[in-house]
């Protein structure tokens, strides 16, 4: 259970700049980001769950994928919309709290996933024998649930050590929204159990998984080159590609976000960094996925083809 023990009822954001025309600027900026993040993610949930030959581990995979990139954008980006047209940019403390828990939940819970999609190609591609028994709906599900549990509590034990510090001088926090970091910095008291908390699991979660995806990628590359069909090579490595290069900025905004000092934490950099994390990278995946993977876009055309030609009849 969460307990305040300051005074602080409120935080105050201070987000990007305080220029009003600057502000409205990236209003619309941000707002045409999250809108087509929502349109791009639920489209894709959509599209797995009405095509029967997408009902595959994978796509199972991606779907849920996208549920998360669609819901930690969802996390910050309407408080981050509406603190940029709003005199006062100020969140409350239970608010706050719940940002923070929602967030670094989705976010843990998306290296999980990862790692499994990474797991799926190795087994699909070095270990085909075996596809259907360890790849099961069953399996699959106790995968995903255990992704989404283990950021859970990975996030509860963050948030709850947060929250349990005195936050007695300044209520300004200088970021767009609820992070662990900028929130260390506003205490008063002894942080060092919450940075080591903060390095030690994050660093855990971030490294486990990543050396899950570099095993199971090192065993994909042995087994493809092995491959004497060329074209054998070609599909093995287009099943690849989108999610190697969704790992790639996901990893690279995570590492640079939480495996450093915290003193230095709350830069214009970092700022933009945590924007591409939370904001650009959940736009950029289902355009990933879906212009990099042929079954995808196969789907897609044939649902546009079919929505047409219903149309053309009414």
């Amino acid at each position: 259970m969460l307990k305040n023990h300051t005074a602080v009822t409120e935080f105050i954001l201070l987000g990007f700049t305080g220029r009003r025309e600057v502000k409205f600027s990236l209003f619309g900026l941000f707002l045409l980001i999250y809108v087509t993040t929502l349109g791009g993610n639920a489209g894709i949930i959509v599209l797995v769950r009405l095509n029967a030959h997408l009902h595959m581990p994978m796509y199972y995979f991606l779907s849920n994928l996208s549920f998360l990139d669609l819901s930690y954008a969802s996390a910050i980006a309407p408080k981050l919309l509406v603190n940029l047209v709003a005199q006062r940019t100020t969140i409350s403390f239970l608010g706050c709290a719940t940002q923070m828990f929602l967030f670094a939940a989705l976010a843990d819970a998306e290296c999980f996933l990862l790692a499994v999609m990474a797991y799926d190609r190795y087994v699909a591609i070095c270990r085909p024998f075996l596809y259907s028994v360890a790849m099961s709906h069953r399996a699959c599900a106790s995968m995903v649930a255990g992704a989404y549990l283990s950021g859970g509590l990975t996030s509860l034990v963050h948030t709850s050590f947060t929250f349990t510090l005195s936050f007695c001088g300044s209520n300004t926090i200088n970021h767009f929204f609820c992070d662990i970091p900028p929130l260390l910095e506003l205490s008063c008291s002894n942080t060092k159990v919450n940075e080591v908390l903060l390095f030690t699991l994050c660093g855990f979660i971030q490294t486990s998984t990543f050396l899950v995806i570099v095993i199971s990628y090192t065993c994909i590359l042995g087994t493809i080159l092995r491959l004497h069909a060329a074209e054998g090579r070609r599909k093995a490595f287009s099943t690849c590609t989108s999610h190697l290069t969704a790992i790639g900025f996901f990893y690279g905004s995570l590492l640079f976000m939480y495996l450093r000092l915290t003193s230095v934490y709350s830069s214009d950099t970092n700022k933009l960094i945590t924007l591409s994390c939370t904001m650009v990278f959940p736009m950029l995946n289902p355009m990933i996925y879906s212009l990099r993977n042929k079954e995808v876009k196969e789907a897609l055309r044939k649902s546009l083809e079919r929505k047409v030609f219903s149309r053309s009849f009414t």
